[in-house]
């Protein structure tokens, strides 16, 4: 690749002088940054910088999960986090999943509400008197968010319906969907580069320092200028920042195509630490990240036997029970996790700023944080 010193005039001159503000990843929320950005400063001169040919984290290599939190998960977040944190995190996916329709479009997200299952298996059952318990005051919470009644309910019929083995009952939230994320991250680069947003692949940003002017960027193609820096790298923040943010590895698996597959919808399983969904005729399934936490604290885009099998496993003895199907795809994407399931938005220098931490939940949050984050500048 060829160095900026060896650019002629006119593409140093358009492309990599006089930079109001660059962006590091080209992701969801780096995307929804740079556009809102352009709403506020019409005439700045704003870089998307992404260092893979695609973007490198989790925003199109996730299950495409349209959620803000399954009655575990959330049951789970307030054993150990504080209530007001963890319902306005939740506050958060939800006035992020609009943010997203009202700047990619419901079609262009491929947007299908099918409702969320959450799975309790029979070896569960102690959990689920605990769940019923809760769900009156889960229903009252999610009503002050989204305004909508009766948000979850108890589902015992997803065995009776969708075929799978082992599950003794499940509790459904109405409000969940799915989208395709490829569609979704083709859509923002159309509306980037239709606001006059540059958007360069293939430029990793190793360091960087601030001066009072200018935050002077070190890159494999050498040093670009900028007057503003926005960090949107998420499970690759801790490389840049001592913040509280922690790559999670996930992988996923896609199945060739079933024949007359009923499972449609999104699902959650052993509290969250699987999930799976319909895709395209065929079943998408990830997660087992619990089976080794420390071994998936990495940012190495590759999978595992480990991990692997067991989602294997899942698919044929529970989901599937009755088919052997085969897998057509693999792979792996990176999150930003930390103590707590709020992101991280804030100034760390006057004109340098980082939008990171979505939880897992990058789809949901992910508009919202890049707004937060411009707004900041």
């Amino acid at each position: 690749m060829l160095n900026i010193e060896h650019l002629s005039y006119w593409e140093r001159k358009t492309f990599f002088e006089q930079i109001d503000f660059i962006v590091i990843g080209a992701g969801i929320v780096g995307y929804s940054s740079a556009i809102h950005l352009r709403e506020k400063y019409p005439l700045a001169k704003i870089l998307i910088l992404e260092k893979g040919y695609l973007p490198s984290g989790a925003s199109s290599k996730n299950a495409g999960f349209a959620c803000f939190g399954s009655a575990t998960e959330l049951l789970d977040d307030l054993e150990w986090m504080d209530e007001n944190n963890v319902w306005e995190t939740v506050q958060k996916r939800w006035e992020g999943l609009q943010y997203l329709k009202q700047i990619i479009g419901e079609n262009n997200l491929d947007l299908k509400i099918n409702g969320s299952w959450d799975l309790i298996r029979t070896t569960e059952n102690g959990n689920l008197s605990v769940i019923r318990e809760k769900l009156t005051y889960l229903n009252e919470k999610t009503n002050e968010i989204t305004g909508q009644k009766d948000v979850f309910k108890e589902d015992k019929n997803t065995t009776e319906n969708f075929g799978f083995r082992g599950i003794e009952t499940s509790f459904y939230n109405k409000l969940e969907g799915q989208i395709d994320t490829g569609k979704m991250i083709r859509k923002y680069y159309q509306i980037a580069i239709s606001k006059n947003i540059d958007v360069m692949f293939g430029i990793q940003v190793e360091s960087f320092e601030q001066s009072n002017q200018s935050v002077d960027l070190q890159t494999n193609i050498g040093i670009i200028s900028s007057r503003h820096l926005l960090v949107c790298t998420n499970g690759f923040a801790a490389e840049m920042f001592p913040e509280d943010v922690k790559p999670a590895r996930a992988q996923v698996l896609v199945t060739e195509p079933v024949a007359n597959l009923k499972i449609k919808g999104t699902f959650h399983y052993d509290k969250g630490f699987y999930y799976f969904r319909n895709i395209d005729g065929r079943i998408l399934l990830g997660g087992g990240r619990n089976l080794d936490i420390e071994g998936e604290t990495t940012t190495k885009l590759e999978t595992t036997d480990l991990i692997m099998n067991s989602l294997e496993e899942l698919l044929h003895q529970v989901i599937l029970p009755h088919l052997n199907v085969r897998i057509d795809y693999r792979w792996s994407g990176v999150m930003g996790v930390g103590k707590t399931k709020a992101p991280i938005v804030k100034k760390t220098h006057t004109n340098i700023g980082i939008g990171v931490r979505m939880g897992g939940m990058g789809v949901a949050i992910g508009s919202l944080v890049g707004k937060e984050l411009a707004e900041l500048f």
